[in-house]
């Protein structure tokens, strides 16, 4: 990998509105990790902040 490449950070979602596992992704602002559902786009955001976890996996319900 180029040294100037970032890996993109992300969280693992189970969406439990469809039964579907999706990646969702830091925003710019490196504020909140945002993304939808795949099938119904219910949308899901995680906001970053002190005191967060470092559990990389959720379950959206």
């Amino acid at each position: 990998m180029n040294p100037d490449q970032k890996k993109k950070k992300f969280l693992g979602i189970l969406f439990e509105c469809c039964n579907v596992y999706r990646r969702i992704y830091l925003n710019k602002e490196e504020t909140a990790y945002e993304g939808r559902c795949p099938r119904c786009s219910r949308e899901v955001w995680v906001l970053v902040g002190p005191g967060g976890t470092d559990q990389r996996f959720f379950r959206a319900y």
